[in-house]
């Protein structure tokens, strides 16, 4: 029984100290607290004339890439609703700038791959105005938001952890550890890069009172 108490106790401090080396070795990254909110959407739309599918086409395409775009900092499910109800007009505000590629039409179709950047300070806006808890970044502050990490494999899950944080030059801090759980520190900016980094290999996520929970 004591060499098995000795060997967890082991098991620990290297968990702690490579959790400590790599966590100091991220403190070089480089962060770019500007946060682009963009995105591509490719449609293909039908309609009675040309002009009709494009003009569908468009409004699909900006309500899919507003959603994936502002799913990452705001109630996803509140966001889901409110593009489900929103007039057309009131998301063209939203859109600084759009580009077209392999755009191809027909008398009665029209499909292309478009892209979308959105106006951060609209978004934020927007989101506010329609009671839609959000953390957009204001482009002005470096502020941080808390993840909450819950792993059932503590070393190869957090050393998984950095390396999508370098991958993706996200510059974490490290607040806290407890056996298989962690509290850290990310920018704000950081948040849609790192949901989705995360996402794609195979972590799960939800947002808790403008922290990130995160688990796998």
């Amino acid at each position: 029984m004591q060499n098995s108490s000795v060997g967890k106790e082991d098991n620990m401090v290297c968990l702690k100290q490579i959790f400590m080396g790599l966590s100091f070795g991220l403190l070089g990254l480089t962060t770019a607290f500007a946060v682009e909110l963009q995105g591509t959407a490719s449609v293909n739309v039908t309609s009675d004339t040309a002009t009709t599918a494009k003009n569908m086409a468009f409004d699909e395409a900006r309500r899919q890439i507003i959603n994936d775009a502002l799913r990452q900092y705001a109630d996803a499910d509140a966001l889901g609703v409110l593009l489900a109800n929103e007039k057309s007009a009131n998301l063209m505000n939203l859109i600084s700038s759009s580009s077209i590629d392999g755009e191809q039409t027909s008398d009665t179709t029209y499909s292309a791959n478009i892209t979308m950047t959105l106006d951060t300070d609209a978004a934020r806006r927007w989101l506010m105005e329609n009671n839609i808890r959000n953390w957009v970044p204001d482009g002005e502050s470096q502020d941080v938001f808390s993840v909450y990490v819950n792993m059932s494999d503590g070393l190869a899950q957090w050393i998984e952890l950095n390396q999508i944080a370098r991958s993706e030059k996200i510059d974490i801090g490290t607040q806290h550890m407890a056996g298989n759980t962690a509290r850290l520190e990310i920018p704000v900016s950081s948040r849609g890069a790192f949901t989705i980094a995360l996402r794609e290999r195979g972590w799960r996520y939800a947002n808790q009172d403008g922290g990130l929970r995160i688990w796998k």
